[in-house]
């Protein structure tokens, strides 16, 4: 695999991106700078690698989508705000690029994905870039990871119809869940970041998204 890529694959593309990211203040400078050290490029087919590091989504297989940069920027920086980052799970693995982010975050990452062989190339890829705190399952994600929650942080990178009780249920008092939800009934999808509390959860709108449907049951 080849890691620094030539044109728009280059290093110098990806810090572009970065700082376009940083103009549009979507992260902190954590955050930006992991995006800057991660070759978006491998996580997708080598057709449209010449794309990687425009700000935009690309298509990744099975009718499933690696997410805008911009996207992926906002939903780290919301978890790498929690007071404690000793695990994370992920709903959604895809192609493994958000993985890739929040392993630079958090100790361990515990991420699923319904779609077989989505899940095994994401983690050949993750295996090949060195990331060794990530364990992977191929499993319907509404059920989350009870073995190991709770948990200080859930990220689900695919648009729920409402919030997953389960998942709330396995976040740790101080947890956070980062959730792209389908509101109101309509095509609108709107990313929702809720907090455990001692006495329950406080919700806060982070923006507008469009994401793949979350949806039940695996793909072999």
């Amino acid at each position: 695999m080849t890691l620094g890529g030539i044109g728009l694959t280059s290093s110098t593309a990806r810090s572009r991106l970065v700082d376009k990211l940083r103009s549009e203040k979507l992260a902190g400078e954590e955050v930006l700078a992991i995006l800057d050290s991660i070759p978006r490029h491998v996580f997708v087919d080598e057709a449209v690698a010449h794309r990687a590091y425009d700000n935009t989504v690309l298509p990744i297989g099975h009718r499933q989508t690696i997410s805008q940069p911009a996207v992926i920027a906002m939903m780290s920086d919301s978890v790498a705000s929690v007071s404690k980052r000793d695990k994370i799970l992920e709903i959604g693995t895809g192609c493994g690029y958000q993985t890739a982010v929040i392993a630079r975050l958090f100790k361990e990452v515990y991420t699923v994905e319904r779609i077989q062989s989505l899940s095994s190339r994401a983690q050949q890829t993750l295996n090949d870039l060195n990331f060794h705190n990530v364990h992977c399952k191929f499993d319907d994600g509404h059920a989350g990871w009870l073995e190991n929650a709770p948990f200080d942080a859930i990220i689900v990178t695919a648009a729920a119809e409402g919030l997953p009780e389960a998942l709330l249920d396995q976040l740790r008092v101080g947890g956070r869940l980062v959730i792209p939800v389908v509101e109101f009934g309509v095509d609108a999808q709107e990313l929702i970041q809720m907090d455990r509390l001692e006495e329950g959860f406080l919700r806060k709108w982070i923006g507008s998204v469009r994401f793949v449907p979350m949806l039940k049951g695996t793909v072999s």
